[in-house]
């Protein structure tokens, strides 16, 4: 394992177009997957990376590029992916360290907790960091900047969360911010892969449990 300190060359030109090209397409992004989100995931699995033994060449890169064929960002999300597959097979890195980075990103999302686990120390580290901005007081910031980009209500007490659901019903169903909480926020502290993740989750996730308190004192008129 190494820190960015002890890269190559190479490895850190790669680095620095992957982010040149992700910044230049997520910079104005504004349903809360922006450049500063990709900005700290990258901080975020550096640190898991670094305290759990994973390539953080492989963690960086997967990190910089984990929401370039998120299909929520995209009116063509294969046609995002298949770009993405280009650039990383003509950027330079082997065809495995490619296939490794390719594989993190396909399998990382929540997409409902459907996903089957993360196969590599790298895939957990970036996938940990990745739900550790979802979660938290900036989590909390994302999910209702995500939820007024989508026209959805911040909270209805007639709309129950819904559980057991597929991928389709999760993207598209009838929902609320603060049911999200519900169906996958207040679900990432108990999914995290690592050690680390999980004592970085702690205080988020009770940092949620919270706001939803106070939230609730103050929809009844009882704050």
């Amino acid at each position: 394992m190494t820190g960015p300190e002890l890269w190559t060359e190479e490895q850190r030109r790669i680095a620095t177009e992957a982010e040149a090209w992700v910044r230049a397409k997520l910079d104005k992004e504004s349903s809360g997957h922006d450049w500063r989100h990709i900005e700290r995931v990258v901080s975020t699995a550096r640190t898991i990376a670094q305290a759990e033994g994973a390539d953080s060449f492989i963690c960086e890169l997967a990190a910089l590029l984990h929401d370039m064929a998120d299909e929520k960002l995209n009116i063509d999300p294969i046609a995002a992916e298949q770009e993405l597959a280009r650039w990383l097979a003509n950027c330079g890195i082997s065809e495995h360290e490619a296939e490794h980075v390719m594989e993190i990103i396909a399998t990382m999302s929540f997409k409902g907790g459907s996903r089957p686990p993360m196969r590599t120390k790298e895939g957990q580290a970036v996938q940990d960091a990745d739900r550790l901005d979802a979660i938290g007081a900036v989590g909390i910031s994302r999910v209702f900047a995500y939820s007024g980009a989508k026209g959805r209500p911040i909270h209805d007490p007639g709309i129950l969360p819904r559980g057991n659901m597929t991928e389709e019903e999760y993207r598209n169903g009838r929902d609320t911010a603060i049911n999200h909480f519900y169906e996958k926020l207040l679900k990432l502290k108990d999914l995290m892969n690592t050690a680390t993740g999980q004592e970085l989750a702690a205080g988020r996730h009770r940092f949620m449990e919270v706001f939803l308190e106070q939230f609730y004192a103050e929809w009844d008129g009882r704050k």
